[in-house]
């Protein structure tokens, strides 16, 4: 009798204990639902149009004025500058492709089924899975602060091993006010969700370290991101080296759009063939000589917004290096080298229709003119893995390939 009398007594507590887990646990759901639903609500402006793109992305056709780049604390009382003051010397609109089989030109998918009317902006909406994907709410839209810049003045393999960041670039060091390219877009494989390939132009000022100020812009492919391995047009800041400010698209305030026609983030179609026709996308950034924002501009003559010069401190004045190049996450996770592929996949000497390339590579200088920057250098962490090769002649300037397939006999 006393032995049941204990045992229910047990039973009774451990069934509390339980009903305090269970309770615990939904308590905890039910407050991470609403931090979720806040951001989402923080993210997602209301809309005046929203198009269903072929991908599944849905996108909102949100008015200017209510862009999420205005819940920036310094941009409350921003008047929204509608054209820059000036655009650089020596400019020429060349089109937004370059095929030896095809007259396509490049498009966003979301084209096919409607388009947002002037004095709107494109913007892809984030859904509840976007958020779930990532570490953290806060980590949403971010890049990870540990290496995501190539530091080819202080290599550090060990960071690099433990940071899983790797670079295929050229770069240059000055006093740069801008930078122009034209690369060809691919659709690189990736072995595992967590990881990402990238193309891109980086705009750095400060040093490598905490106060790093960096402007990007290009293609990647990035599952955790966009829950997809579609190819998609984006660009990136922070003005703390990826800590706290900063985020990709306008996943935070910050960027302030423009342009109805182009979405932040949203897939980009026809992607460039091994051995056939070639894609690619022209790429300008430069600084307003008069009010010091950073415009962009993507393709022929479509300028797309700027990032006011009160989100940096050092880019406030200029930038002191230009990158062009790929980047992928190497994660490593069973003691071999990813096989996740920069740019075609393939290395650089394989040259045209085969590497990935970028063409026609410029810098704006003082004198906010174009011209072709000088004594470029280059820089990869395993070459055998991923490379870059510079060069030129008369029909695309000052180019570069770059790329690889990451795990192959030599990269083990």
């Amino acid at each position: 009798m006393m032995m049941m009398i204990h045992m229910d007594r047990f039973s009774c507590f451990v069934v509390v204990v339980l009903c305090v887990v269970m309770a615990a646990r939904v308590s905890y759901a039910a407050g991470n639902q609403f931090e979720v639903d806040k951001h989402l609500n923080r993210l997602n402006k209301r809309s005046v149009k929203s198009i269903k793109s072929p991908d599944g992305d849905i996108i909102d056709c949100v008015h200017i004025e209510h862009q999420a780049a205005f819940d920036h604390p310094s941009l409350k009382n921003h008047k929204v500058q509608m054209r820059p003051n000036y655009h650089p010397e020596g400019m020429n609109y060349e089109s937004m492709k370059v095929s030896s089989k095809s007259e396509q030109t490049i498009t966003q998918l979301w084209h096919l089924n409607g388009n947002c009317a002037k004095g709107t902006i494109p913007v892809r909406r984030t859904k509840k899975e976007d958020i779930l994907r990532a570490s953290s709410i806060k980590n949403y839209g971010k890049k990870s602060s540990v290496s995501t810049v190539a530091q080819p003045n202080s290599i550090d393999l060990d960071l690099i091993n433990q940071s899983g960041h790797q670079h295929a670039i050229a770069y240059v060091e000055g006093e740069f006010y801008g930078a122009k390219a034209t690369m060809n877009v691919w659709d690189p494989q990736i072995q595992q969700s967590n990881e990402f390939s990238l193309s891109q132009i980086w705009l750095l000022g400060g040093s490598f370290s905490s106060d790093l100020n960096s402007i990007e812009a290009g293609w990647q492919v990035s599952p955790d991101l966009y829950g997809d391995n579609n190819t998609r047009f984006f660009t990136y800041w922070t003005s703390d080296a990826y800590q706290a400010t900063g985020c990709y698209n306008l996943l935070c305030s910050g960027f302030i759009q423009i342009n109805n026609e182009i979405a932040l983030g949203a897939s980009i179609s026809p992607i460039s063939k091994y051995h056939g026709s070639q894609y690619d996308i022209s790429i300008l950034i430069w600084k307003d000589p008069e009010q010091g924002n950073w415009w962009m501009q993507f393709g022929n003559g479509n300028v797309l917004g700027y990032w006011p010069a009160s989100l940096f401190s050092y880019l406030t004045d200029s930038a002191s290096m230009i990158q062009w190049g790929g980047e992928v996450v190497n994660s490593a996770s069973d003691g071999q080298h990813t096989t996740t592929q920069m740019g075609s996949g393939h290395f650089p000497e394989e040259g045209f229709g085969k590497s990935s390339y970028f063409r026609n590579v410029q810098i704006v200088d003082g004198s906010n003119s174009l011209r072709t920057p000088k004594d470029i250098d280059t820089f990869t962490e395993q070459p055998n893995c991923y490379d870059v090769q510079t060069g030129k002649n008369g029909g695309w300037g000052s180019y570069i390939y770059y790329g690889g397939p990451g795990r192959n006999p030599n990269c083990p």
